[in-house]
């Protein structure tokens, strides 16, 4: 279980890494090809694919290019069970706070993020 727990805790940074660095290539290592993030955004659910997202990603400058501050926090971590895992973390890109549930699953014996659903505060 503890092997488990690192290696989640592991993935879990290089996704928040990726993130603020706007590197794609650190979020493909950890997103899973049929992955999709969630929200619910004006009352309604959006989808959005992972090749959809990563797209957005390239275009925009990233975080730590744009000089904004780095507050990523680990706030849970939930093994499940063998193959299941359920992430929570907090990010930001000023003005927008970020509340992420990262649904991992063990693929061939590497955890990988399956799902993204998340909700985004803006600072007035």
């Amino acid at each position: 279980m503890n092997d488990d727990i690192k290696a989640i805790e592991a993935a879990t940074w290089t996704y928040l890494d990726g993130l603020y660095e706007g590197d794609v290539g650190k979020l493909d290592q950890i997103f899973h090809p049929t992955s999709a993030l969630t929200q619910s955004l004006h009352g309604e659910l959006k989808i959005v694919p992972r090749a959809e997202w990563f797209e957005a990603v390239r275009n925009r400058q990233s975080p730590k290019a744009a000089g904004m501050e780095r507050s990523d926090h680990i706030l849970t971590i939930d093994v499940v069970g063998s193959a299941l895992a359920l992430v929570k973390v907090k990010c930001q890109m000023p003005p927008r706070y970020f509340t992420d549930l990262l649904s991992f699953v063990k693929v061939d014996g590497k955890w990988v993020i399956a799902q993204k659903v998340f909700m985004t505060e803006t600072a007035a």
